[in-house]
């Protein structure tokens, strides 16, 4: 593609980067007022529509950057997205352990009744017992508060392309020069999301040192927010490391071999989970496999752009990506359902198998992008 045309497409990239910035912050700020679980649901689905878009900057800020210096810029681009996370997690640790979210649930519906009442809140202290029993009462006012979608929101964004472009672009993206890098960055990229989201989910699981499972009886789990929350940021400051250790060797040992060796690392953290460990080695053994994981999602979401040309580039970094969403879907039913199902060392031979096939296959990657320019 010409350097005309990049530029005739920066209007383009400006409407898509506006739209999705206002979609996940606007619909972000709105599932802070869901009233109940469904609304929010269905809130934070949209709010994930204007969140998979986000390759679309990426993919175009990197044709900007010089080529020795791609890898670096790519790692200090990503170190915001490591600030969120930390931050997200330390405001959970900070306000919900110490304000449950039953609690608060419990002082909205206390004011809700006042308001229908027309009464005031008399004066005490909300206490909550956890062994007491909570008898749901289904409320036949509750859809009159419900946050309504509006249909603006529903509205997608129609693409430039005509129908015929998209159907060569996927045809290029499947020719006998880029077939294999695709079939291989669509599964590294699975198996990717697949880690990634499914470590944060095992450090909810695995932390909970009073989880007891038995051939006959499955307890729940009764875990404490505490440590929960302690654990979860904990093993969140593990992208900082992760984004370092990148950026100290995207650039020196290429992209490959970086993917290759954090994948490995990260599938070597994850093995002696398959046993019961204690609290401490259990965060320590998910504070490496994030880092490493954090490390090798970062370069990846760097090789992929420059492997493409730029007629492309949006469409396979696109469709990738969405295929790596498949992996954050699918990886629940392994770190959240095989678990409580007290199948831990299914569960963790599962997460290294799919690990170990990502390091293979960025073995199998044919083109080393390392100093190279961007078609």
């Amino acid at each position: 593609m010409s350097r005309v045309n990049e530029i005739n497409l920066i209007p383009f990239f400006r409407t898509v980067l506006l739209l999705s910035t206002l979609l996940t912050s606007g619909l972000g700020f709105l599932s802070a007022l869901s009233p109940n679980y469904f609304c929010l649901l269905a809130l934070r689905f949209f709010v994930g529509i204007g969140v998979g878009s986000g390759h679309v900057f990426s993919s175009w800020f990197l044709e900007f950057v010089p080529a020795g210096n791609r890898g670096t810029w790519m790692v200090i681009f990503s170190f915001f997205w490591t600030i969120g996370t930390v931050l997200e997690a330390s405001l959970a640790w900070v306000v919900l352990s110490a304000l449950s979210w039953r609690m608060i649930d419990a002082r909205l519906v206390l004011e809700r009744m006042a308001n229908a009442n027309q009464a005031a809140l008399p004066l005490g202290v909300l206490t909550y017992h956890g062994e007491t029993k909570i008898n749901y009462i289904t409320h036949t006012s509750e859809d009159e508060h419900l946050i309504r979608v509006r249909e603006k929101e529903h509205t997608v964004v129609n693409a430039i392309s005509s129908k015929s472009g998209a159907i060569a672009a996927l045809h290029k993206l499947l020719s006998h020069n880029l077939l294999r890098s695709t079939l291989l960055l669509w599964f590294v990229y699975y198996a990717s999301s697949f880690a990634y989201y499914g470590i944060a989910l095992l450090t909810s699981q695995l932390s909970d040192v009073n989880r007891s499972c038995s051939s006959d009886l499955i307890f729940e789990m009764h875990q404490k927010d505490d440590n929960l929350y302690k654990d979860t940021f904990i093993t969140s400051l593990a992208e900082i490391p992760g984004l370092m250790l990148s950026a100290l060797l995207v650039d020196w040992f290429g992209r490959k071999a970086t993917m290759c060796c954090l994948m490995f690392a990260c599938c070597a953290f994850v093995g002696p989970l398959a046993l019961h460990q204690n609290e401490l080695f259990t965060t320590i053994l998910l504070f490496g496999a994030r880092a490493c994981g954090t490390g090798g999602t970062i370069v990846l979401c760097l090789y992929a752009p420059e492997v493409y040309p730029t007629s492309v580039r949006s469409t396979g970094v696109g469709i990738a990506t969405s295929i790596g969403k498949i992996g954050g879907v699918v990886c629940p039913l392994v770190a959240v359902g095989m678990l409580r199902s007290c199948h831990q060392m299914a569960a963790v031979l599962v997460f290294e198998l799919v690990l170990f096939l990502a390091g293979v296959a960025c073995i199998l990657f044919p083109v080393e992008t390392k100093g190279r320019e961007m078609d």
